[in-house]
């Protein structure tokens, strides 16, 4: 989902300028996502300029309230009734970095990927000992948001176990340069 599609559902709820829009958007998220207040309004401006939200008058503080019009209403409707796309992965820092390692001369990828191991390993018991400790008090954006966060660390370990299997294959069935130099 993006901030785009975000800010729209949350204008569902009625106006709002662009600071009441990053804090809802922050609450909503669990407070994962920080949001910075320029992208939310260089957000607005390009909703407005496609014709799916309206800006009203400048308040006295000098803030725009923007409110869905029927554009922006049915873009909800077709958003939320769709299911997710099935992207390429993004640039994710620990996939480029391992598959980088496993390219780069000189580099021990098997070294990579156990320090990232290690590193995710203890973000995860710090993630489980937060939901722990926060059992189910509390607002539900936070928790849903801290569950999701912990499944993507057991997801990037089960990831980095398997790069280090093939890893470990791949060098079992490939020719050793050295004894070829013998």
């Amino acid at each position: 989902m993006s901030i785009r599609e975000s800010l729209l559902v949350l204008l569902g709820a009625g106006p709002r300028h662009g600071y009441q829009l990053r804090a809802e958007f922050e609450a909503a998220t669990g407070e994962v996502w920080p949001l910075n207040v320029g992208q939310v309004y260089t957000t607005l401006e390009r909703l407005e300029r496609d014709g799916l939200v309206r800006g009203g008058e400048p308040d006295s503080d000098g803030r725009r309230a923007f409110e869905l019009t029927a554009a922006g209403r049915e873009a909800i409707t077709g958003f939320m009734s769709t299911p997710g796309g099935r992207e390429a992965p993004s640039r994710d820092g620990l996939m480029m970095k391992v598959l980088i390692s496993v390219a780069a001369p000189g580099v021990d990828a098997l070294e990579v990927i156990r320090l990232e191991r290690s590193s995710r390993m203890a973000v995860l018991q710090e993630r489980r000992r937060a939901a722990r400790d926060s059992g189910m008090n509390g607002a539900l954006a936070p928790r849903l948001a801290l569950d999701a966060l912990i499944a993507l660390t057991e997801s990037e370990l089960r990831w980095l176990d398997l790069c280090e299997e093939r890893i470990l294959a791949a060098a079992r069935t490939s020719p050793d340069p050295d004894k070829e130099q013998r």
